[in-house]
């Protein structure tokens, strides 16, 4: 990657286009709301939610360039700025804010009012936000080479792609064709399985797995072979190493938090049932721990950055147009107006030591979080991982402090819910900055458009959770919430002190020792928390970029566009499946019958390729990598 000293943005510093328009707020808003409600629904069925940058910078082009006839690429980027802040705040909101509804369906508490839920919300996102400013030139200008920013890159190439126009644009759109047929039918039409799992029968408790998807491919391309090795070797430790432990000595022991012994769990649930009771919270537990090691690491780093932007006091006006974000005494003041709303506010149940909490934990995180989709990518952060660590010690200060029972829980899941939201925010903001940074966007206005699309996603997300709940209610076969049950479980198991802190300790520990010996945490952890079928996928696009990069072209220029093309072809297929699995996600909400428009073209009780066919189709996604890159004519 270029040096940051030696980098030029697409668009100039002294040059002036449209960008914070009428156009592109209303746009943007109202992507926000649809991206936050579709993410909401589908991070609440399965645990996971899709990145919306990219989807929102293709639409944008689509309106924008196509209908309005306007031609303005940072109008376009303002439009996903805005836009992709509903899905990342909806991400935070829905991992932790139904346990709130879960203890009401159980007559332990009343369901949070809409009011209380869209200010917990404009609260961490606003948080989000701000505390990502002063990272801005650390993370994002003076580590241009070193942290990628996948998804912030991809979407940057996908609008200076349909800016320039022709062959580049017909790789990003060849890829995003490609990438959203795939998933139309692995995930749509369901001829074949978009999750590809192996129990190892001769050594007990290990597994295999891989999810044949676009753009987890894609992700491992442009994060390369040495970062998604890290990822890929966590999942190892975790699925080939520890769960066979487990196994081993386990036996007819019974080892919280399961309720069966492990021999008993492995028969019935096999990998999946060590994974979910044991490992989850190993990977939790270096998770925290990496993430505290990495902010102990980068606090000199977060000095000098908070000095530097101290120093730069009414100093905008001197400053270019690229390098003007929001002055610091309005970020300060603005840190203290939200932290004094959570603790005066009456219908947030914080007081202000919790308030304090949010403060003090919400800006770590905020850099961790930063940092970590810097290395990996949004779509891998793992949020919830910080939530855990987040409730874990929240819940517990809580207690020794007297804030004890039901109020205690709920104050601890209020907490935890503005934390995810802020890591989740920082995140989304750092890849929108990223992709700001190289067309040329002006920082103060892409971060005013981050609050905006916060404050509107936010006074929608209340109604969207009343809406689901009152349809099928959450921990449900409908609507299981998966994360946010786990949360559930982490706050009351602290109260009732009944948590496995062993297993915490035991992922901590396994952090440190990589620490000792020199490996990166946060990307092994990562690996070690998110189950190997995450990984697999994102190890193979690594594994092809070296397998570019290494191979012996005509000269080294070829083998460089052949590397570029990669970057493009791969940015297109994240941009391919994110569209198409939000319209997936809106199909699974409109009835239709019986079912949903999404289960009537579902086809897999009359036909499926299986998991061969499900590895064949990601063999020929492989291939097509290649074919755009090495075997294009243009690097022959």
């Amino acid at each position: 990657m270029e040096n940051n000293n030696e980098f030029k943005p697409f668009v100039p510093a002294n040059k002036v286009m449209p960008e914070f328009t009428a156009v592109s707020i209303i746009l943007g808003l109202l992507l926000a709301v649809i991206f936050g409600g579709a993410n909401a629904y589908l991070g609440l069925r399965v645990g996971m939610t899709v990145s919306a940058s990219i989807p929102a910078a293709v639409i944008s082009m689509g309106v924008i360039r196509k209908i309005l006839r306007r031609n303005s690429i940072l109008e376009n980027n303002m439009v996903q700025t805005i836009g992709s802040a509903g899905e990342s705040l909806a991400a935070g909101a829905i991992f932790t804010l139904p346990a709130l509804f879960m203890w009401a369906a159980e007559g332990r508490a009343e369901n949070p009012s809409l009011v209380e839920i869209s200010i917990i919300a404009i609260c961490g996102g606003i948080l989000g936000v701000l505390f990502m400013i002063p990272l801005r030139s650390a993370l994002i200008v003076k580590e241009h080479g070193t942290l990628a920013y996948p998804e912030g890159t991809a979407c940057a190439e996908v609008l200076i792609a349909g800016e320039e126009g022709g062959a580049k644009s017909f790789t990003v759109f060849s890829g995003l064709g490609i990438s959203a047929l795939y998933k139309l039918i692995a995930d749509g039409l369901k001829i074949f399985p978009s999750e590809v799992d192996f129990t190892i029968t001769p050594y007990k408790g290990a597994g295999v797995g891989i999810d044949v998807l676009p753009a987890l491919l894609g992700v491992g391309y442009i994060c390369g072979a040495k970062v998604s090795s890290y990822l890929f070797a966590g999942g190892v430790l975790a699925w080939l190493v520890i769960m066979p432990i487990i196994a081993l000595f386990g036996g007819n022991a019974v080892i919280f938090p399961a309720d069966v012994s492990v021999a008993e769990l492995w028969a019935a649930k096999g990998t999946w049932g060590l994974w979910n009771n044991y490992v989850k919270y190993i990977g939790a537990g270096a998770v925290a721990a990496g993430g505290i090691i990495s902010l102990i690491k980068t606090f000199p780093l977060i000095i000098r950055t908070f000095k530097e932007a101290i120093g730069g006091f009414g100093k905008n006006s001197g400053v270019s147009r690229t390098e003007r974000d929001i002055p610091m005494k309005y970020l300060i003041a603005g840190i203290i107006v939200i932290a004094v709303i959570m603790w005066l506010v009456p219908v947030i149940p914080v007081n202000f030591f919790g308030a304090l909490i949010i403060i003090l934990f919400g800006f770590f995180f905020a850099t961790v979080s930063s940092r970590m989709v810097g290395l990996v990518g949004s779509s891998n952060n793992p949020v919830s991982g910080m939530a855990i660590a987040t409730l874990l010690i929240s819940t517990f200060l809580l207690k020794v402090t007297g804030n004890a029972g039901i109020q205690g829980m709920i104050s601890a899941i209020v907490i935890g819910s503005v934390i995810c939201i802020v890591a989740a925010m920082a995140g989304d903001v750092s890849q929108d900055l990223k992709c700001g940074y190289i067309v040329g966007a002006t920082p103060i206005k892409q971060q005013i458009g981050e609050m905006l699309g916060c404050v509107v996603a936010a006074i929608a997300i209340g109604g969207i959770l009343y809406l689901l709940n009152s349809a099928w209610g959450y921990g449900t076969s409908e609507l299981p919430a998966p994360q946010a049950t786990l949360m559930q479980m982490v706050v009351e198991g602290v109260m009732d002190g009944n948590l496995p802190w062993s297993l915490v300790f035991i992922g901590a520990f396994i952090a440190v020792v990589f620490e000792v010996v020199g490996i990166p945490i946060l990307p092994v952890a990562i690996g070690l928390y998110l189950p190997i079928h995450l990984s697999t996928p994102i190890m193979a696009g690594g594994l092809v970029r070296l397998f570019i990069e290494k191979k012996k072209l005509r000269d080294e220029r070829k083998r460089e566009e052949a590397v570029q093309s990669g970057i493009l072809y791969s940015s297109g297929l994240i941009a391919g499946e994110g569209i198409v699995g939000l319209l997936l996600a809106v199909l699974a909400v409109i009835p239709l019958g019986k079912g949903t428009v999404a289960s009537l073209i579902d086809l897999s009780d009359k036909f499926s390729l299986g998991n061969i066919g499900a590895l064949v189709f990601f063999a020929l996604l492989i291939f097509s990598v290649l074919k755009f890159t090495v075997f294009s004519k243009k690097t022959q």
